[in-house]
């Protein structure tokens, strides 16, 4: 396999047999994967941006899938022992929603049976289907949108990224985190101090405390808290210019979005969804948008993973649009 040090933090969570399948690939696909994907008794599956492959017994790349490599229930037992034996604390507890973040701010998702407690998932065991989600650090992806969120007072506009699933929103809200905290010189913009709420760990990717993601000089991560507790917890402790989070929708996240305001920090959080018609669909935004979000940034794949489709005022005004 060609050396992507991406790659290379993903392969000692995969089974042995995996690990050398994918040593073997010598496909420029490898370099650009973002799942792979173990289904017991099914083919190993690795997909990126519109295409997906079978991998056969050698290691080559191969769309039929009658040559495909079928993941095996020795694969997803070894698989779930490594996963396991990185951190008992985290397996047992991530994976009651169903994935583990693991060095890098990659993400491992989990599937099989569930044990409940109280209505509650307890555990997840007898697991049969994984899948590893692999983040990618794009130094300079905020570059286009950094000067739409900065205000004339030379502080920052409330601002909310919408994406599908899979289409950049973690990568631009890591990269405008950086940006804004280390200061920018081109827009005579000195750095801000930014409080940045991690819950899944895939934004700056912490371990042992320490970032593994560039997220800036000035940036204070409270690393695995839930999103309406750390922003509360920022602002009274961090004195932060600006909290950041990600995948915001609860109704607990919108008031303690409104306490931030009330403390005048601005906030860049994002949302799941196709446009700013999802948005007004969220009730649980919908009473704060109004007079909150002041530019919306919507992602899309109209011209590949990560196109900044539309920029939105406050008034649902149309900034900038991709043509």
């Amino acid at each position: 396999m060609q050396n992507n040090k991406t790659i290379d933090e993903i392969m000692n969570f995969l089974p042995p047999k995996i690990q050398w399948l994918l040593s073997r690939c010598i496909s420029d696909h490898i370099l650009n994967v973002e799942e792979i994907r173990l289904r017991l008794n099914k083919p190993l599956i690795i997909s990126g941006s519109n295409w997906d492959f079978f991998i056969d017994s050698n290691g080559f790349l191969t769309k039929d899938i009658k040559n495909a490599y079928v993941t095996s229930k020795d694969d997803i037992k070894k698989a779930s022992e490594i996963i396991q034996g990185f951190s008992v604390y985290s397996f047992g507890e991530e994976l009651k929603n169903g994935y583990i973040t693991i060095p890098g701010g990659h993400r491992i998702g989990v599937s099989g049976k569930t044990i409940l407690n109280n209505g509650n998932v307890k555990i997840i065991k007898d697991i049969s289907f994984i899948n590893y989600r692999i983040a990618r650090e794009i130094i300079g992806a905020a570059d286009k949108v950094i000067p739409y969120v900065i205000d004339p007072t030379s502080t920052i506009y409330n601002t909310l990224i919408i994406s599908p699933p899979q289409c950049g929103k973690t990568t631009l809200l890591r990269d405008m985190i950086r940006q804004l905290s280390n200061g920018i010189k081109t827009l005579n913009i000195k750095g801000f101090k930014i409080g940045l709420v991690d819950e899944r760990s895939e934004i700056a990717a912490c371990f042992l405390g320490e970032p593994r993601n560039d997220v800036g000089i000035r940036t204070d991560v409270l690393d695995a808290c839930p999103k309406a507790q750390g922003i509360i917890m920022l602002i009274r402790s961090m004195s932060p210019d600006i909290i950041a989070t990600d995948e915001i929708g609860k109704d607990e996240d919108a008031q303690a979005l409104m306490e931030g305001a009330n403390a005048g920090v601005k906030i860049i959080t994002t949302m799941h969804g196709c446009d700013i018609d999802d948005l007004h669909r969220k009730i649980e935004l919908k009473k704060i948008h109004s007079n909150y979000f002041q530019r919306i940034i919507v992602l899309g794949k109209s011209k590949g993973v990560g196109t900044i489709e539309k920029i939105y005022d406050r008034e649902g005004k149309i900034l900038y649009l991709s043509t």
